[in-house]
């Protein structure tokens, strides 16, 4: 029963608005809710540790860390052991108490090189006792009301733990608890923020959309490579991709036409997708959300890859990464598919979550949640299994890590 298992997880920021790691979420299916919490927390865990050790944990490579919520079973458990501390934060739960054995064991577990958050923490009396052992101290902001915060935040001053405000929804809250002195950041206003009214695309973006238009057509290789060139930047990152490690060409690259020739429409069309998002790193995007739209891509195509294949991974790739679009250009959806030239079946999925593509993205988006309320029925709905789902998920992260974005 308790394989049934899934993954998600919500990046974690500093106050530049970069992600140093993930809390990773994990909800059991329906079937499982008939077990009592403790065994249920034991079974969740159970896959927890398995998906990571199983998988390696390669992914977490560079500064990112794993945020994992931990109950008391699990705290006692040698589970722990498969993890390595130097990547892992042993979130605490609210529920725990803190007993003799159990500040113990914090101590060993601190010793071992593990981190310690603190979860939805209020400092009383008898939770005193664990400031002891903790780093992080994570605050709900939307359960203790942002009025009480800054109260909260000034007094845990006194002791060496890096704050965390959680569940911040809006612009607004995010700049409230920057100004409260919060460290890191975490919430829905990273991962899902709100579209403005359409704005004009900048010149970086015009030229890129022209050219994925011109890929689409099948335009002429002389007329591709008069358009890199009318953009140095776009060309120099073209020429700095091709000469880097991944491609191991034995040759130096010695023109644009000798670029698209070697790369191919697919391949360089997949590339220009890339820079379409990246690009908004140069007009003041938050990172976090260059990320979680790459990651997005590289989910949506990992999912769908188990039943399609060919073009329609390349298009399931762009599905995903295109669904932040709005967000990152600042404008609706349906004006930003007018300036670009896309197969209906994409438009469907953007626009709709319809279609061929429309349940993957469903799916991909489905995994941010903190809730993830619909993965079980969007799984089911789509013969994933949990395995197959966690397994996509950790191969996203990893391949984002690695192309470092």
């Amino acid at each position: 029963m308790h394989e049934n298992a899934f993954i998600g997880r919500q990046p974690i920021l500093n106050r530049q608005q970069q992600i140093i790691g993930y809390e990773l979420l994990f909800r059991l299916t329906g079937e499982s809710l008939s077990a009592e919490f403790s065994s249920d927390m034991q079974a969740g865990t159970n896959v927890l540790v398995n998906t990571i050790s199983n998988m390696g944990t390669d992914w977490l490579v560079g500064n990112k860390l794993a945020f994992i919520n931990v109950a008391e079973s699990m705290l006692e458990s040698n589970f722990l052991e498969l993890l390595q501390p130097q990547r892992v934060i042993l979130e605490i739960v609210e529920t725990t108490k803190p007993t003799a054995e159990l500040l113990s064991r914090l101590k060993d577990l601190r010793a071992q090189g593990f981190g310690i958050a603190l979860d939805d923490f209020v400092l009383t009396p008898q939770t005193l006792p664990f400031m002891e052992f903790a780093n992080y101290v994570k605050f709900d902001i939307q359960q203790l009301g942002i009025k009480q915060v800054p109260a909260l935040s000034k007094e845990l001053r006194k002791f060496p733990v890096l704050q965390v405000a959680e569940k911040v929804e809006t612009k607004d809250e995010f700049k409230q608890c920057l100004d409260f002195g919060f460290d890191c950041f975490q919430g829905f206003y990273f991962a899902h923020p709100e579209t403005l009214s359409a704005k004009v695309i900048n010149p970086g973006y015009a030229n890129i959309l022209n050219l994925l238009n011109m890929l689409r057509n099948n335009a002429e290789i002389r007329d591709i490579e008069n358009a890199l060139k009318r953009d140095v930047a776009l060309s120099f990152k073209l020429l700095r991709y091709i000469n880097s490690a991944g491609f191991g060409l034995s040759c130096e690259i010695q023109s644009f036409r000798h670029a698209v020739t070697i790369l191919g429409y697919q391949k360089l069309y997949r590339w220009l997708t890339l820079l379409l998002v990246t690009a908004g790193a140069e007009t003041g995007a938050a990172p976090a959300l260059l990320k979680t739209a790459v990651t997005r891509g590289r989910l949506v195509e990992l999912l769908g890859g188990h039943f399609l294949d060919g073009q329609e991974k390349d298009n399931l790739f762009i599905v995903g990464m295109f669904s932040l679009l709005d967000v990152l250009l600042d404008m609706p959806m349906d004006k930003i598919l007018e300036t670009l030239i896309l197969p209906d079946p994409v438009c469907d999925a953007l626009l709709e979550r319809s279609g061929i593509y429309g349940p993957y993205l469903e799916l991909a988006e489905a995994c941010e949640d903190p809730d993830m309320l619909e993965v079980p029925r969007l799984c089911e709905n789509l013969l994933i299994t949990p395995d197959m789902l966690n397994r996509s998920h950790v191969q996203a992260l990893a391949w984002v890590e690695e192309i470092g974005v």
